[in-house]
């Protein structure tokens, strides 16, 4: 018999993700209970969007970009007595950002603590018998803040916990150091929690639940299984769309100045089909990551079906703004996906993160549909550091990408990696030269390798020359020592070679940021022009090669020339450039790519060229 008193679950997500978009976690399980359990209230609390107006957008924001930054601040809630140690924790990453340098920390504490506690005394006043709290990175100080005064206050409130910083095999360890949490939930919840919602509608006595698989309990461990340990939809196309009610209820309740257009989040697929991919000469998926362990297989939806969601979501919400949140946008199906979206016509804003080796093709329809932004999985400019990173891609391979989008007018906001365990002085030099030929693109953004928890870099420490691997440093100043010692936390630290890989990669940085000065300063006037242009008369083209702080070059390329150059706008082997000019010499051929590449108009990798001018005119293809 289902329990009568079983009335309401709430779904919380506390701060530190991005302000500006709902929580795809809270809005799939709500949408998905709503369905099983039509009979229930199932409320979704977005309350990182009250703390980012209470503290001000910009500055939620700038702290919400680094887990140092944003967890010091419930750190000091969470243990009053450490609350120096996370000033100073705060205060040493906060000297990087201008935004952040004046930040008042105590009193931005005493702000959260008042909007907090006034939300948990809310919680406390309605009937609800669970909660569930999603956590990711940035989320684990306030998720916990938030479980202590629940169940300090109404200790019979059954507390839920799951999320990506639970991922892999160490989650259910943190049972042993914060009890006041009864279940945790390994992987997606959409069918875990249901099964343990049922439960919990049954007048049943909790202790003899029995465990549904990805479920785990603070008072006892999971049976072992020989089946998986995840319990998932079988086919995304059954998730109904997201359900973000909530979240533009509490924004539209804010006042007119404090009100903006959010970006709504869309799935496309879930895993990654690159580390889900089955071959065993080389380790699945990308060196550094560890995206992926909450996930088994790589599923995608129907691309009917995503298009349909991101019509019926951008006009529930009356916003045109969309990031899919897929790991990798799956290249299987992106043609049809992308062109259900671009037949809605709505001039959309989209987001996503991409391999390196979406074809242009798809690039052009993503572009036709709205795409306007992506991250492309490029991480490095050196082929020696590619295969350190198991990335399965190449540098003509990033270039090429870089190219495309420049082109067609999509940000590309990608990063590079640097500080690598294991890189070598080759390495560094080669993104040093490729770096030269990339200069008319966009500019990466260098970031730091970090120690990601069962990334396979961490798997296997000895093949990068890690010596030894642990809780990062900063755990110290968060945590009790009791807590370090018995938890194994998402971001861990090493020893190696990292004195030596800092002060190899320093003339990489540096000359970053002279990339980034020169590329906007080429970019100030009304017009954008390409850094290197072309403009094709039919029987010869001119090619403009604008420099900074030097005079502009103009290239002109006849007969012949201008016909080899076009052909090699996608990468081409010099075996497939000498079968399409047959009449041409070996050795002309080469002293022409030789002098293009000397000229920095082509880039060569390992007998591939690719032509580094996009065309001045946008719709000339």
């Amino acid at each position: 018999m289902p329990n009568n008193a079983f009335k309401e679950i709430i779904l919380v997500s506390m701060p530190w993700p991005l302000f500006d978009r709902p929580s795809i976690q809270l809005g799939t399980l709500k949408a998905y209970l709503k369905k099983s359990f039509p009979h229930l209230n199932i409320g979704a609390e977005h309350f990182f969007l009250k703390a980012a107006m209470a503290i001000q957008y910009p500055i939620y924001q700038a702290i919400a970009k680094q887990t140092w930054l944003a967890e010091p601040f419930y750190g000091a809630l969470l243990y009053p007595d450490r609350r120096h140690q996370n000033e100073g924790l705060f205060r040493k990453e906060a000297r990087k950002h201008s935004i952040l340098k004046n930040v008042d920390f105590t009193a931005v504490c005493r702000k959260l603590k008042t909007i907090s506690d006034a939300f948990i005394a809310d919680l406390l006043q309605r009937p609800a018998q669970l909660i569930g709290i999603s956590i990711s990175l940035c989320q684990l100080t306030s998720s916990l803040y938030l479980i202590r005064n629940i169940k300090k206050r109404r200790p019979d409130t059954i507390i839920a916990i799951g999320g990506s910083f639970f991922s892999g095999d160490t989650g259910p360890n943190f049972f042993h150091i914060f009890p006041e949490i009864d279940f945790l939930i390994k992987g997606e919840g959409e069918r875990p929690l249901s099964q343990l919602v049922e439960y919990l509608m049954a007048e049943k006595p909790l202790q003899n639940m029995p465990l549904p698989v990805g479920v785990y309990a603070h008072d006892r461990l999971q049976p072992q299984r020989k089946v998986s340990p995840f319990l998932q939809v079988k086919s995304l196309d059954a998730l109904p769309a997201p359900d973000f009610e909530e979240y533009f209820q509490l924004l539209n309740s804010f006042a007119p100045t404090k009100t903006f257009f959010p970006t709504v989040p869309v799935e496309a697929s879930r895993g990654c089909w690159w580390s889900a991919a089955k071959d065993k000469s080389r380790r699945n998926g990308c060196a550094f990551c560890n995206l992926n362990l909450q996930w088994q297989g790589y599923r995608i939806k129907d691309p009917l079906k995503i298009a349909q969601q991101v019509d019926h979501l951008t006009t529930r919400y009356q916003t045109l703004s969309v990031a899919f949140m897929d790991n990798i946008v799956p290249i299987k199906g992106a043609g049809k996906v992308f062109a259900a979206i671009a037949r809605l016509k709505k001039d959309l804003h989209l987001f996503a993160e991409l391999r390196a080796s979406f074809p242009l093709k798809l690039l052009k329809a993503m572009r036709a549909a709205g795409m306007r932004e992506v991250q492309v999985g490029i991480e490095a400019l050196s082929s020696g550091l590619l295969q350190k990173l198991n990335k399965g891609t190449t540098v003509i391979q990033n270039m090429e990408i870089m190219k495309w989008c420049e082109w067609l007018g999509i940000a590309n906001i990608s990063n590079l990696i640097i500080q690598f365990p294991g890189s070598t002085p080759k390495d560094v030099e080669e993104t040093l030269h490729n770096i030269e030929f990339a200069q008319p693109f966009r500019p990466l953004k260098s970031v730091r390798f970090w120690l990601g928890l069962e990334s396979p870099v961490w798997c296997q420490p000895k093949a990068f020359g890690i010596h030894a691997v642990f809780n990062h440093p900063n755990y110290k100043v968060l945590f009790p020592t009791r807590i370090r010692r018995h938890y194994q936390f998402s971001i861990q630290a090493y020893r190696g070679d990292i004195g030596r890989q800092r002060k190899l990669w320093a003339p990489v940085r540096k000359r970053i940021q002279q990339w980034q000065t020169d590329y906007h300063s080429l970019h100030t006037g009304v017009r954008f022009e390409p850094i290197i242009g072309y403009r094709d008369g039919g029987r010869f083209l001119i090619i403009r090669q604008r420099r900074p702080q030097a005079k502009t070059l103009t290239h002109r390329l006849v007969g012949p020339s201008r016909a080899i150059y076009l052909f090699c706008e996608k990468h081409r082997s010099l075996a497939r450039i000498q079968r399409q000019f047959p009449n041409i010499s070996a050795a002309e051929l080469h002293s022409f790519l030789k002098m293009m590449v000397a000229k920095r108009l082509i880039f060569e990798e390992n007998d591939q060229f690719l032509s580094l001018a996009i065309p001045v005119r946008p719709n000339s293809h």
